[in-house]
């Protein structure tokens, strides 16, 4: 991840909250400093979850050519640990045509995993096979036994998150270590990049829930309830995997269990997106990182980034 003199390589990384134009401004980015996406959003890379995880369009790719999207099947698991493997090959490969790596999304744990790599990050596998025995079992005996192991993670964690209980038992059992050790005693490493990062800054909250509300409505009337009925008909989305609990496509399933109306699951689908949005918010706001506003300042921040200055991380 070095250049020929001995530094970092300098990448940009686009972050912030759903709905807040990061996406755009990528785009715009690798427009004008001659650049290639990678994406870093934990749903994009399921095929066939398209309208629901706002994938980009076919004229977008057509601009800028984008990575890591479409590289799993909806019922594979998927890792922060994974995406940096697969990101840092990316980057290697933009890099090697003289293109300027531009990563982007809002899939906070993704965007740490690659820029502050840890102790525990670089030091353990995971064990596939294990963790498909956990997740064959019961999410609450699953808490059970976390809350035995490490009684502060399972207060942290809801039950029905099965996927963070599963994360935090997996930690115990590779490395003898409960979750809540691990965190504390967890050395952060230097970022293996030069980076530039970027996050929207939306200070108006109520219009980025306006947007958030148009997005959704858009959403239904390019097909979303229809590629959710394909899904579940083909079976791509099954129950206790990660794409079966994406926002988009599991506020859609009590419309067809026939337990609420299309409108109500709109609605609570709306409701969703926005909470997470404040959740992304909320993770993003403790990044040093450039607020930008508009592509000009992003533009401006990006140029004087390449120009010089010292290593980040």
């Amino acid at each position: 991840m070095k250049t020929e003199n001995g530094k970092k390589s300098k990448i940009i990384i686009v972050c912030g909250a759903t709905a807040s134009g990061k996406s755009a401004l990528a785009l715009k980015l690798c427009l004008e400093f001659d650049g290639e996406l990678i994406s870093a959003d934990s749903m994009q890379i399921y095929k066939r979850l398209d309208i629901g995880t706002a994938k980009p369009t076919a004229e977008e790719t057509a601009l800028v050519r984008h990575h890591l999207i479409d590289i799993k099947e909806p019922w594979e698991n998927y890792s922060a640990a994974d995406f940096v493997c697969d990101a840092k090959t990316a980057i290697d490969d933009v890099l090697s045509r003289g293109k300027l790596p531009v990563v982007c999304g809002g899939t906070g744990l993704y965007i740490e995993a690659l820029i502050h790599p840890t102790e525990y990050d670089k030091s353990t596998g995971i064990d596939g096979g294990f963790r498909e025995k956990l997740n064959e079992r019961d999410a609450h005996e699953l808490w059970e036994e976390l809350n035995k192991i490490d009684p502060e993670a399972a207060a942290a964690i809801h039950e029905n998150n099965k996927k963070r209980v599963i994360r935090a038992l997996e930690i115990y059992y590779n490395t003898g270590k409960t979750k809540t050790e691990t965190d504390k005693e967890q050395k952060k490493y230097d970022s293996d990049f030069d980076y530039l990062l970027l996050i929207t800054d939306f200070s108006d909250r109520e219009e980025l829930y306006n947007r958030i509300n148009r997005r959704v409505d858009l959403m239904v009337k390019n097909g979303l309830v229809e590629e959710t009925e394909t899904l579940l008909e083909n079976n791509d989305l099954r129950e206790g995997t990660t794409a079966y609990q994406a926002i988009g496509y599991k506020e859609l399933f009590p419309y067809f269990n026939g337990e609420k109306t299309l409108d109500e699951c709109i609605d609570k689908l709306k409701q969703a997106t926005r909470n997470y949005a404040k959740r992304q918010i909320t993770w993003f706001s403790r990044y040093d990182g450039v607020r930008v506003r508009d592509h000009k300042d992003a533009e401006a921040a990006v140029r004087t980034f390449l120009k010089g200055g010292e290593d980040n991380g």
